[in-house]
């Protein structure tokens, strides 16, 4: 079975020509680039593709855990229409400190809410406040071993037929390599043949980025 296996120069060509960029977003990524832990941001094709589920759903109220510098967020919230809002989960204020500068640079600080704190008290707070079933998606990109928990908090917030994204599940190949049994991809693993076998979704893996799990609420 062929699988595409992008060389540095593909790679270049997805970034620089398929995936266009604001000057807002191309600044933002080259400052995490250069100061920061640069693997734990997003690619511009994740971006997009971010952005257009949000606007394939229709969403309006979006729930982000693991927010770092704040690409993907802002991604999002450039997809909403005038109204919306994204909901960020993030322990950092130094990170999200450059996330806010960002958004308000791009004109999206208003459809931003950031809440600095551990995100499984964060989501908590939203079911009771919000309620069951009252957002439209979720973005998880955070602890690997807080994803189980962070998955089923979002599976009763993110209403029927709305989609939970999940970041970074092929995990570099880890995952399908035995030897390799640390905490992060052991949970990753369980996650991943759980959420195969879960019922309440219908899923798919995408080879995107370091691997993306779409998982839809059934109605």
């Amino acid at each position: 079975m062929a699988r595409t296996v992008l060389s540095e120069r593909q790679e270049q060509y997805l970034f620089d020509v398929l995936s266009p960029l604001t000057e807002v977003q191309e600044r933002l990524r080259q400052e995490t680039h250069a100061h920061l832990r640069a693997a734990m941001q997003i690619g511009p094709d994740q971006g997009l593709f971010l952005g257009l589920l949000v606007r394939m759903l229709d969403a309006r109220r979006v729930v982000e855990v693991g927010t770092f510098t704040g690409y993907s967020a802002l991604a999002m919230a450039m997809a909403l229409p005038p109204g919306g809002r994204v909901l960020c989960c993030d322990i950092s204020e130094e990170y999200t400190a450059i996330a806010r500068r960002y958004w308000k640079d791009a004109g999206m600080a208003d459809r931003i809410d950031l809440r600095i704190g551990p995100a499984s008290e964060t989501l908590t707070r939203l079911l009771a406040t919000e309620g069951p079933a009252s957002q439209d998606m979720a973005f998880i990109d955070a602890d690997k071993t807080g994803y189980d928990a962070y998955y089923e908090t979002c599976l009763q917030l993110v209403r029927p037929g709305g989609i939970i994204a999940i970041d970074n599940v092929l995990w570099s190949g880890r995952v399908a390599d035995p030897a390799v049994k640390d905490a992060d991809t052991a949970a990753l693993r369980a996650l991943n043949l759980k959420i195969r076998d879960d019922r309440r979704v219908d899923a798919v893996v995408l080879t995107v980025g370091d691997g993306l799990t779409l998982a839809r609420r059934k109605r």
